[in-house]
């Protein structure tokens, strides 16, 4: 198998991880440029959101592999 037994947990890890921390810099620092439609800042709740679902999910990856 490609990259091992744990290429689930390794996806898993990784797009948790870039959802946590994708959403959490779009809060800090939203863009700069806006086109026509776009919103000013993201939406706080969805993105606390995303946040806590990233981080959770990046955290059970990691507890997988390192119970391993």
């Amino acid at each position: 198998m490609l990259l091992g037994d744990n290429l689930l947990v390794y996806l898993l890890l990784a797009f948790g991880g870039a959802m946590a921390v994708g959403s959490a810099l779009a809060l800090v620092r939203p863009p700069d440029k806006h086109d026509d439609g776009d919103l000013e800042r993201p939406p706080v709740a969805r993105s606390v959101a995303m946040i806590v679902v990233g981080a959770i999910a990046a955290l059970w990856a990691l507890a997988s592999l390192l119970s391993k």
